[in-house]
């Protein structure tokens, strides 16, 4: 009988209670719960943490927004405004949506941007464009906006957007590096959209999805100032040897940009920005200080390792998994049952053809790293509910993981360098399924030592 505070845990119970761990971070940073907790209505004037808008001064209230969190993020705003609301449109990934009223909900591709994200960018751009002074306009953003959002800058066309945006992913480069990349080939990035708005006013609300909440990341920062360049770009493109590989017109438009010939992104003190505010409403440190408060429920000692793990993948969890074997030998940093818990989002240089995401990868790394220990769980997920361009969260694996693949005839090894830890899960039983959560605020790993 499954017993959650019993101290003798076998695999079993661990992934349980590592499943229950995972559920209570996703509960506490739910989008819709986000927009609940931050915003109110009281005698027609909207608060907005320390900020207080009298709604009967505006003649239209207005909202927009992107992301794989943001139709529950509307749900909730047009549950709160009532009559206020005036109409509003937003983009989300395929079948990441909500029954809305007012709210005109266009789905799009994600990670790789489509035409529909391209049409929901510009509808979005010229809705913002329109408002004026006594309008007021809430943008809802959370992770996956930028994919969402995209609405290539002459000369670039869609399809060499999409070629672009395949090469940065699979090469291994840091979100943030993709993203001051995305920035310098839209027209709506990098604040651009907030001077678009001027002179109405712009709230965003956000659910952060990047390491250390950097508001010019989460969504490539459509509403603040943008501290990357042209020629940031260009070091980025040389780093990672992609000179050649990119398509020609975003060379082009990154050179000019560079040599002066193109305006560069808002900056620090641009006045078109001087109306846009921005508020960070739900982040990862908030879903692993839920995850923590289960996890001791459960009866393990837990210690939250950091919010803001990234770099390589394989790195992270061979990081992880040393933990646990210093846990095993001397007790240290804590005696078990422990939980240990990470956040933050890794990257994964893809090499092979097959099926998965750097959760997965993360869980195949671990997995071989663990072989040889007894009693361990790890399970990383995505809080949004896919990883990668799979439909599984992420993975479960435990000290038997290996064991398992190698009795049904799998190779892990050939799996991991195939990047195709999908179908290797997909046997043994792993996978993470939770379909779309309501909210993104980058990875969750749990750790338990029986």
């Amino acid at each position: 009988m499954y017993d959650p505070l019993s101290p003798n845990r076998d695999l079993e119970t661990l992934r349980k209670d590592a499943r229950n761990i995972f559920s209570a971070g996703i509960d506490a940073v739910k989008a819709d719960q986000s927009i609940y907790r931050n915003c109110r209505i009281e005698n027609s004037e909207l608060i907005i943490g320390d900020l207080c808008f009298d709604l009967t001064r505006f003649e239209n209230l207005h909202v927009i927004g992107t992301g794989k969190a943001t139709a529950q993020m509307a749900m909730a705003m047009e549950n709160l405004l009532g009559d206020h609301l005036t109409s509003g449109l937003i983009t989300v990934k395929y079948g990441h949506t909500a029954s809305l009223e007012k709210i005109r909900t266009i789905e799009a591709g994600h990670p790789v941007p489509d035409e529909n994200g391209r049409r929901g960018a510009a509808a979005i751009l010229d809705l913002a464009n329109s408002a004026g002074a006594s309008d007021l306009i809430i943008c809802l953003l959370s992770g996956g906006g930028s994919a969402l959002l995209p609405l290539p800058a002459e000369p670039v066309s869609l399809i060499e957007k999409q070629e672009t945006i395949r090469c940065l992913l699979n090469c291994g480069a840091s979100i943030g590096e993709i993203n001051a990349i995305r920035k310098h080939i839209s027209a709506i990035k990098g604040g651009q959209l907030a001077r678009r708005a001027y002179p109405a006013p712009i709230v965003s609300l956000i659910l952060s999805d990047v390491i250390g909440d950097r508001l010019d990341v989460i969504a490539s920062g459509p509403t603040v100032t943008d501290p990357s360049r042209y020629i940031d770009c260009l070091e980025i493109i040389d780093k990672y040897r992609l000179s050649g590989a990119l398509p020609r017109n975003v060379m082009r438009r990154l050179e000019q940009g560079a040599s002066g010939r193109l305006p560069e992104t808002p900056k620090t003190g641009d006045p078109l920005l001087s109306k846009s505010c921005n508020r960070i409403i739900g982040n990862n440190e908030s879903a692993l200080a839920a995850a923590r408060e289960k996890a001791q429920s459960l009866g393990y000692a837990t210690l939250i390792l950091s919010s803001m793990i990234g770099g390589d993948t394989h790195e992270a969890a061979r990081l992880h998994v040393s933990v646990a074997k210093e846990i095993r030998r001397t007790g240290n940093p804590l005696s078990p049952p422990a939980c240990i818990l990470s956040g933050g989002e890794t990257t994964v240089q893809v090499t092979g053809k097959g099926l998965g995401g750097r959760n997965q990868e993360f869980g195949l790394v671990s997995a071989l790293e663990l072989d040889d220990l007894e009693g361990v769980v790890v399970l990383s997920g995505g809080t949004d509910g896919t990883d990668g361009p799979t439909d599984a969260a992420g993975v479960v694996v435990g000290t038997d993981t290996i064991r398992k693949g190698r009795s049904k005839g799998m190779d892990p090894i050939i799996f991991l360098k195939n990047n195709d830890t999908y179908h290797f899960f997909a046997e043994t039983g792993e996978l993470l399924m939770t379909g779309p959560t309501g909210t993104n605020v980058m990875d969750l790993r749990i750790m338990l030592i029986g």
